[in-house]
């Protein structure tokens, strides 16, 4: 039967045409962007198809801020240059001048910082982080009292006492085995503070077992392939990533921050609780939303508010006095040094922790910033333009929409503004060195407008920790400590791949 060979033939050749104009027309969407920087006369990596300049950190082999660091590496007399997210146009800006006028000068230009939130599937990233200008602007202004020195001053009492409490932790800790991972042990630490300072409880993390509080943070920022794959889908594929989003919808984290912070308010409400505090702060702009311009507060964006501070409080501040533990470690005169300054100053004030002595220990000031240069726990700074802007000075004119980042920890690790960066030296900051830097070479909080609002709160929780182990302990490296430092290509936050084991030796 030739008609039927030829019938059978000709569907074939179809089927082919088919897949060719389907490949032909993927190969289009995705390449269709690739001339977006070289129409603009901008320096940029050239693209591969699917991934585009993102091919390490889309199969998890490079950390966005390390890959960022090569980039910049190459790109560093350039003033800005071009990335492309996949398909995504992303404009790099190295310039301090650029960076100054996106942060601050032309904030109202670039005040999103262009994060999509899928509140269905993760209700509690409608923080302050996150939020579109919209939300974000009124919820700062009303949140912002919280975090005054003012405000810090009054609540340092219950700083101290948790600092009481991990002292007492290590000491347990060290009896067992001098040798300790401290990134566990600040943790404890940490959650501790923000339960008590930010959730109005007493988190109990700090006992020998471990508290739900310190189990479900563990939780909150495990790099598990899951989640890998799940930040990936949202990441490249949003529709996707909503259509799956009873599978990736955490019941255990959104149900326990939630039920929570209902609790809290629940109980305060009855029994005529008030402590002046973070959670009465939201109860009252829950019970009057007008104070946020009539944004409706549900129990997910009010408890997201205090999520935010658990994420950032406790995470950041843990990394940081565990990161300034390492490097003390492998720089002993610089802890000695440290350790002079902090048994002194304590010593004026009979042994207890106050206010103004912490203020007033200015070397170990130099040493939290030092940590803060070499480990920007976000190591890089996201904007999205609110409307077509042009940089001062030049052709380059980017639409709105466009995705700006800033690669602080790049920036921080740059030879030519920080001499031999590698090396720990607090003496950058000395004010003399401070005068001689432009102020946007140092952005551990980020800068303008959108800064980290608990910058204050992070200086002072984590001060007390490293205070606490070396007033107490000599800490060394031991065979179980990683050297060199190897930056987690997984996770979210800057953190060390296989822990910080250090060894304890009780003064």
């Amino acid at each position: 039967h030739p008609a039927k060979g030829c019938t059978m033939e000709f569907s074939a050749f179809e089927i082919l045409t088919a897949l060719a104009l389907l490949f032909l027309a993927i190969y289009y969407y995705f390449t269709s962007t690739y001339d977006f920087w070289s129409s603009r006369h901008v320096e940029h990596p050239k693209p591969e198809l699917f991934f585009g300049n993102f091919k390490k950190i889309m199969l998890g082999k490079s950390s966005l801020g390390d890959y960022l660091y090569e980039q910049y590496q190459y790109y560093k007399n350039e003033p800005m240059f071009g990335l492309y997210a996949r398909r995504t146009p992303v404009l790099v800006v190295n310039d301090p001048e650029y960076i100054k006028d996106v942060l601050i000068k032309d904030f109202s230009s670039f005040s999103d910082r262009g994060m999509t939130i899928h509140e269905k599937v993760e209700p509690l990233n409608q923080h302050l982080f996150s939020l579109e200008p919209a939300r974000w602007r009124p919820l700062r202004i009303k949140l912002s009292p919280t975090f005054t020195s003012g405000k810090l001053k009054e609540m340092f009492y219950l700083l101290a006492e948790c600092g009481n409490s991990f002292e007492t932790l290590i000491d347990n800790m060290v009896k067992k085995n001098p040798v300790i991972e401290c990134r566990e042990l600040t943790a404890k630490f940490t959650t501790e503070v923000i339960g008590i300072c930010v959730f109005g409880l007493k988190a109990e993390a700090m006992t020998d077992g471990d508290s739900e509080f310190r189990k479900i943070g563990r939780k909150v920022f495990e790099n598990s392939w899951m989640k890998f794959i799940k930040f990936r889908i949202r990441d490249a594929m949003p529709w996707l990533f909503n259509l799956l989003g009873p599978f990736f919808y955490d019941h255990e984290i959104n149900g326990f921050f939630i039920n929570l912070m209902k609790q809290t308010m629940e109980y305060r409400k009855k029994n005529n609780v008030r402590r002046n505090d973070f959670v009465d702060l939201l109860m009252d702009i829950k019970d009057d939303p007008s104070k946020v311009g009539d944004i409706e507060m549900t129990d997910a964006l009010i408890t997201a508010q205090a999520f935010v501070f658990f994420i950032a409080g406790f995470e950041t501040s843990s990394t940081t006095i565990s990161n300034a533990l390492y490097e003390l470690a492998l720089n002993p005169s610089v802890q000695d040094k440290l350790r002079e300054e902090i048994i002194e100053e304590l010593a004026n004030d009979n042994g207890s922790l106050k206010y103004e002595t912490i203020k007033g220990m200015k070397y170990l000031h130099k040493v939290f910033c030092e940590t803060l240069r070499k480990y920007p726990p976000v190591t890089v700074m996201m904007r999205k333009t609110m409307q077509p802007y042009t940089f001062s000075g030049t052709k380059v004119t980017i639409p709105k929409g466009m995705r700006v980042w800033i690669p602080a920890y790049a920036i921080q690790r740059d030879p030519a503004i920080y001499p031999d960066p590698d090396t720990f030296d607090p003496e950058r900051f000395s004010e003399e060195n401070i005068k001689q830097r432009h102020p946007s070479f140092y952005l551990p909080f980020g800068d303008g407008p959108r800064n980290c609002i608990g910058a204050r709160f992070a200086n002072y929780q984590s001060k007390i920790g490293i205070i606490q182990v070396l007033r107490n302990y000599k800490v060394e490296v031991c065979d179980k400590t990683c050297i060199p430092y190897v930056n987690d290509p997984r996770a979210f936050l800057l953190a060390p791949v296989g822990g910080i084991h250090l060894k304890f030796t009780k003064l």
